[in-house]
């Protein structure tokens, strides 16, 4: 029998949490797919607006919430375990936790949620490829990603990367868009190469993997380095033995990566629980900005088990960003910013979606990307996110100005700032 190490033991452990206990079943995903025309594998292919328009959520006005167990969906997990829902009138269920990006679109498609967080691009390639009328109602933090290398690799910055294989969470992700940023900076090409391919010197191969198997794979050493949301760097750092090369947030100041997002159907059509759905969020986001200690232990396994991470990572992912912990290699480079690992704030800033639309036209995904080429980055910004709610909730509720990267005279707009 194989022996395991205590932190193969550790890593098996978590996997095992979420398989055995977390995980939506996939035959459930399947057969809502097939009853829709094959959606979980034809979602990018053959969608139209009128064959969404009879896929939708209960109308029955309970908050349904689907989330993959990263810290990007703090938010969410706040306003239901605090009862920022329930002060609004709300009834919300437990949050559910889906272990991948692409059953929990194919939940959200399907009506089974009518909350959930997405990496900010997903939604543009739901709207605009897929024709779905989903909405991004608000942020769900700032920054909370990272680049972490396994032990086996000798890389103290971007070009150290070439001849490596490198996952991503998912090729319509802030993180994806990120990492080819960096590399195409320091003369690396990415490339999307299979199983025993040559991967060259200056090529950096790309694949897609859950955020949970990311750490057993670095220590397996499966994969040389991932680009994923916390706390999977953290763990990555404690339990695989790897290194953090880089913080997202130190290469794009304040940087968007999930979104809270609606379907636009039951935004329409009920405007007054949309508001006090709102309103809760950015109550939670307030609450989570000043209390990210307390938060992270409720989220983790020794709290109420959103995430099956232990209170000391989950803390680590949400707490830990200082410049002598992180100065080999340096991964905090920017410390002027004033950044945490991970903030919350909830306001959707335009310039940032107008950057991603514009970014996402130079960055390698799988699949047809023609929808990209003549989609206008002014006009995605304006309507693929509804303002009004969000901000009308900040209005109500004020703590929320205290994230950083706010400027008191124009509060809602800003310059993106990106230094690789």
């Amino acid at each position: 029998m194989k022996k395991h190490t205590p932190i193969q033991n550790e890593i098996s452990d978590i996997d095992q949490d979420y398989l055995q206990k977390y995980e939506m079943s996939r035959r459930d995903f399947m057969m809502d797919s097939l009853a829709m025309g094959g959606l979980a594998t034809m979602f990018g292919l053959s969608a139209s607006m009128p064959a969404w328009a009879d896929i939708q959520p209960p109308a029955d006005e309970v908050v349904r919430i689907g989330y993959l167990p990263i810290t990007d969906a703090t938010v969410l997990l706040v306003a239901h375990e605090k009862g920022f829902f329930a002060e609004e009138g709300l009834k919300s269920e437990k949050p559910t936790l889906i272990r991948g990006w692409s059953p929990l679109v194919e939940g959200f498609a399907a009506g089974k949620f009518n909350l959930v967080h997405f990496l900010k691009p997903i939604p543009i390639w739901m709207r605009y490829n897929n024709g779905f009328p989903v909405k991004i109602m608000s942020w769900a933090h700032l920054n909370g990603s990272g680049v972490v290398v396994g032990k086996h690799v000798d890389a103290d910055g971007f070009a150290d990367l070439g001849g490596k294989q490198v996952a991503v969470p998912y090729w319509y992700s802030m993180h994806n868009i990120v990492l080819q940023m960096a590399l195409r900076h320091v003369g690396l090409k990415p490339v999307i190469k299979g199983q025993g391919e040559t991967v060259a010197a200056d090529e950096v191969n790309l694949q897609i993997m859950p955020p949970p198997d990311m750490p057993p794979a670095l220590a397996a050493k499966k994969i040389d380095a991932f680009i994923v949301a916390e706390p999977f760097n953290a763990a990555g750092e404690l339990l695989a033995g790897g290194k953090m090369l880089r913080f997202t947030g130190d290469m794009w100041r304040n940087h968007p990566c999930c979104v809270v997002c609606m379907n636009e159907v039951q935004v329409n059509a009920n405007p007054e629980w949309t508001q006090k759905v709102m309103n809760a969020i950015v109550k939670a986001q307030i609450y989570a900005q000043q209390n990210k200690k307390e938060v992270a232990h409720m989220m983790s396994r020794d709290g109420k088990r959103y995430l099956p991470m232990k209170a000391n990572v989950v803390e680590r992912a949400m707490t830990l960003y200082d410049e002598d912990a992180y100065a080999a290699p340096d991964a905090i480079q920017n410390p002027e910013w004033g950044s945490g690992r991970i903030d919350f704030q909830p306001w959707p800033f335009p310039s940032a979606t107008k950057l991603i639309v514009n970014e996402l036209k130079h960055t390698l995904v799988s699949g047809d990307t023609t929808f990209l080429k003549e989609l206008d980055a002014d006009f995605v910004a304006e309507d693929l996110v509804d303002y009004r709610f969000v901000k009308a909730a900040m209005e109500k509720h004020p703590g929320w100005e205290n994230a950083p990267g706010f400027n008191a005279e124009t509060p809602f707009e800003r310059e993106e700032v990106i230094k690789i």
